[in-house]
């Protein structure tokens, strides 16, 4: 069953997103953001390399407490430009209920690049 306003994928749609693991190996406030964001530098391995990502978790997170953290993100989508920085990939986070994001992230570590399947 779908939610009101949401159209019915197919397996085809999931296979198009490439939801890869990566490592946070920077991160920095990032106050040029319209609403409160980190700046993060992701590590996915030998084949994607680092990219950039804006992300707005200040609630639960900090930029210190981010590194060395894994994190999931879609790495296929086009960058986008987000006040003064280029943002390569899209951090996937959930909603806490009050409308502030968490992180999803591995329960385990994987290898930096693995896909989601």
């Amino acid at each position: 069953m779908t939610g009101e306003g949401q159209g019915t994928a197919s397996i085809e749609d999931f296979l198009r997103l490439d939801i890869r693991i990566g490592t946070v190996v920077q991160a920095e406030p990032f106050p040029e953001a319209r609403k409160p964001a980190i700046r993060l530098w992701i590590d996915f391995g030998e084949e994607l390399g680092t990219k950039k990502s804006s992300a707005q978790i200040t609630a639960h997170y900090t930029p210190d407490a981010l590194i060395g953290r894994q994190v999931l993100a879609v790495v296929n989508f086009p960058p986008r430009q987000i006040g003064p920085m280029r943002s390569e990939v899209l951090t996937l986070g959930v909603s806490d209920g009050t409308g502030e994001i968490v992180l999803m992230a591995p329960d385990q570590c994987v290898p930096n690049g693995s896909r989601l399947h």
